[in-house]
């Protein structure tokens, strides 16, 4: 609002300015329209950091799933503990968020054999079809926003939202 506000500003000023060198007066309708035009155009192009978040009925993520010893549906050959579990997350987290293809992650990282064959996609899939915990994490995020480390019973889970 403050920077619509100045630049509303500005505009503004810059017509009354013209119009002090041979515009029609400040009072007439043709000096004050372009004015008000041109506060809409930009008022409405200023980015709103208050935009509403819709939450759909369905969304595309995709993860990178870190299991340990213990977690439901771990492969047989997995023997690293929880902490460990966290600590790999929380790396895979970081090389994401720096920029690293989620793709590459997914590929170099995931123990969850269904997804990883497909770009760690879980397909689209509505919040109930997904546990809670992942579920909650998905559908609070906006497409290509990467989540913090998120636990549930088979790990820890590094969510993109693709769609």
């Amino acid at each position: 609002m403050r920077i619509t506000f100045v630049l509303g500003s500005l505009v503004v000023m810059g017509c009354q300015s013209s119009s002090s060198a041979g515009s029609p007066p400040a009072g007439s309708a043709s000096a004050v329209a372009p004015a008000v035009s041109s506060v809409a155009v930009v008022a409405s192009a200023a980015p709103t950091a208050s935009a509403p978040f819709v939450v759909p009925d369905k969304i595309i993520a995709q993860h990178v799933l870190i299991t340990y010893k213990g977690a439901k549906n771990a492969p047989k050959g997995v023997t690293r503990s929880k902490d460990e579990a966290k600590a790999l997350a929380t790396k895979v987290r970081d090389e994401a968020k720096g920029g690293k293809a989620f793709e590459e992650l997914v590929a170099q990282y995931s123990e969850d054999p269904e997804s990883k064959a497909r770009l760690g996609s879980v397909g689209k899939k509505s919040k109930d079809e997904l546990v809670k915990p992942f579920a909650d994490a998905a559908f609070a995020l906006r497409v290509n926003e990467i989540s913090d480390v998120v636990e549930s019973p088979f790990g820890f889970h590094v969510i993109k939202r693709a769609q």
